[in-house]
This record gives structure tokens, sequence and C-alpha cells, in this order.
């Protein structure tokens, strides 16, 4: 039998991973929002939050820029930028 593999829960928080992302993070443009939430559901890191009503933003201190939310968004709101890190 196979105990739990996590021994501290919330720990994942204190490991910011955004810093390895991929060359490309999203933009969300905040125009036409359905509001339909699959930018938040299909996010694997869960970093997708609404902030108000129609308007999501993004955790960059855990986004590893995989597209997922950009892929899935019916009305194209999201879009990959390069991101610049010599910043």
């Amino acid at each position: 039998m196979f105990g739990p593999l996590v021994s501290k829960p919330g720990s994942s928080r204190k490991n910011k991973t955004g810093s390895w992302r991929i060359e490309s993070k999203p933009n969300f443009l905040k125009k036409n929002c359905l509001g339909c939430k699959l930018c938040v559901l299909v996010c694997p890191e869960n970093c997708v939050k609404e902030t108000a009503k129609n308007v999501f933003e993004v955790d960059l201190s855990y986004c590893k820029g995989c597209g997922m939310c950009a892929m899935i968004c019916p009305k194209k709101e999201i879009e990959m930028v390069k991101e610049d890190k010599s910043k």
C-alpha cells in the first residue's frame, strides 16, 4: 500500500517555478472575454485567477508558458507573447 508522497501540505506555494518558463508568457487582452473560465480549468499550474468579473490574470511566479490557456480561449482573448528575460 502506498501513502501520501507529500509530507507537508502547501509546500508547493514556496516553490516558485515561473523562473524557468519557456520562451513566452500569456497576455490577457481583456476586451471580449466571455467569462467561460476555460483558461482557469485547463491551466496545469492553477495560476490563472479571476480578479474581477470576466477579468483574468496569471501569476507569473508559477506560469510555465505552456500556452494551454491561449489555445482553449474561444474568443482568442489570450495571446502568447515573447518574454524579455534580460530585465
